[in-house]
């Protein structure tokens, strides 16, 4: 099952042909869904590519061949008065219903908040979906779309990129660049092609990231490489997609990372691999709030760092220049922000 920010599933069982089904397979993969809710009778469908089929059998739901959840349908309040029976019980409970006047939904969410079932809704719109994700401001686990045509499935992408808000952005000031003899540096390629002022939070402490950019500009001596950041020596901190940081020795491919532009705009990139080689590398050194901050960079004419007027190479990097950075007050444990005193050099 996925897990990151809301839980997105795309149902084929409500459809009434086997082919209507699998073009609704079909296109929920060409979109990069992996969630599938299939009917029983449609196993050859889980050969159509590599996926999470969800299966539906009667009023149940198995996924390798092991019950995760049930299917609740909601006509009037005494069947949403059966959902408490599920709590704690299922891994999830999905809610269906054709008229969702007829129990307010943040009456289900506070129900199973706090307990380990999720509850997952049943939508059949855009804009439907946006506001369950978001009742009683934490809204439902996840969403289910319901819809017949599968040409729209394309306009429920928004639910899986906006799990990661836009970051706040602030400037450092830089105070020295000096070379720091050679090291192992990490060049991350994506599966993405990433646009100039894009790139990557990256920084020897997690209180304060600097924003890398990403290949995406010629230099006199190479060719760009819009797909890839050089990022830095294999200690540091990179953002992910699920607001963790990530040391970048532990970045490889499959692993999701956060791609992030001048203006804060964010949106998540996949790894196709990572690059890990012996190169000189220059130690960069920043104040922002009061406080200094570093990162390791290769001394390379290639990397850059955003600024807000556009990006400057670390070759040209000189003392008084401001540098986009995002700063955090705490620290981090096993990539989760703690507040809590941290002190990192």
């Amino acid at each position: 099952m996925s897990g990151k920010g809301k839980i997105v599933w795309v149902r084929t069982d409500h459809l009434t042909s086997s082919a209507e089904r699998k073009r609704m397979v079909t296109s929920a993969l060409e979109a990069g869904y992996a969630d599938i809710v299939l009917r029983e009778e449609d196993s050859a469908l889980q050969k159509v590519g590599r996926y999470y089929p969800i299966v539906r059998k009667g009023e149940e739901l198995f996924a390798d061949g092991k019950q995760i959840g049930v299917v609740l349908t909601i006509r009037d309040h005494k069947d949403a008065e059966k959902a408490s029976r599920f709590k704690g019980k299922q891994e999830f409970v999905l809610v269906e219903s054709h008229d969702w006047k007829v129990i307010p939904l943040e009456n289900l969410i506070a129900e199973f908040q706090g307990t380990s079932t999720k509850v997952i809704a049943s939508c059949s719109s855009l804009e439907e979906a946006k506001l369950f994700a978001t009742t009683l401001e934490t809204g439902v686990d996840g969403v289910a779309i319901t819809i017949s045509d599968p040409s729209k499935l394309g306009q429920f992408s928004t639910l899986t990129r906006s799990d990661v808000a836009n970051v706040e952005l602030a400037e450092a000031t830089v105070r020295a660049v000096r070379p720091v003899s050679v090291g192992d540096r990490v060049c991350v390629d994506t599966c993405s092609m990433l646009a100039i002022g894009e790139g990557m939070l990256v920084g020897s402490q997690s209180a304060c990231l600097f924003l890398v950019q990403s290949e995406s500009m010629d230099s006199h001596y190479v060719s760009s490489r819009p797909f890839r950041v050089n990022a830095g020596a294999v200690h540091a901190y990179v953002l992910g997609s699920d607001g963790r940081t990530k040391y970048l020795s532990e970045v490889k491919g499959g692993t999701e990372l956060l791609a992030v532009d001048s203006q804060g705009r964010t949106r998540p990139v996949v790894v196709g691999r990572a690059k890990v080689e012996v190169r000189p590398l220059l130690l960069l050194e920043a104040e922002a709030d009061g406080a200094t901050y570093t990162t390791i960079l290769q001394n390379a004419e290639t990397i850059r760092l955003c600024t807000k007027d556009g990006s400057i190479s670390i070759s040209d990097l000189k003392e008084g220049d401001k540098v986009l950075v995002r700063l955090e007050k705490g620290g981090r444990h096993f990539g989760h922000a703690v507040k809590e005193s941290v002190v990192e050099r």
